[in-house]
């Protein structure tokens, strides 16, 4: 135990508890669409649409997007990254992917990336919810 004056140094620890990220750890969906749009176009770019494909597809999409987007955050992030991943074939049908979430507005956004060539489309929304 170090001593000063004869006296025992106590170390004070403060909590590490915060409600809102720093500015730098904060989710910028520009970044994360850039990344997602480059992985999709990487994996997608001169494919065609294949039933039994289109699964690993979304899989290997989803899990390279999460990852890419983890690392430009940084390793302490305290952000929950998840990725949904739609693949469809493109048979001139319409369609249009929705989804709810209950968040706080003020940490927690998205982005949304797509492709789509001759015989199949591709959409991946990326969700970062802030956990304290």
């Amino acid at each position: 135990m170090e001593m000063q004056n004869g006296h025992p140094i106590i170390d004070i620890f403060l909590p590490t508890f915060r409600m809102e990220p720093e500015e730098e750890e904060r989710f910028f969906p520009s970044k994360a669409k850039a990344i997602g749009d480059q992985v999709i176009s990487d994996i997608l770019n001169g494919t065609v649409y294949d039933e039994e494909e289109a699964k690993n597809w979304s899989i290997d999409i989803s899990d390279k997007i999460r990852e890419s987007v983890r690392e430009s955050m940084g390793p302490n992030s305290r952000f929950k990254l998840i990725v949904q991943t739609t693949i469809g074939q493109m048979k001139d049908q319409g369609i249009r992917i929705a989804s709810r979430c209950l968040w706080d507005s003020t940490t927690d956004n998205y982005a949304s990336c797509s492709y789509k060539n001759e015989t199949l489309f591709c959409c991946a929304l990326i969700f970062a919810l802030y956990t304290d």
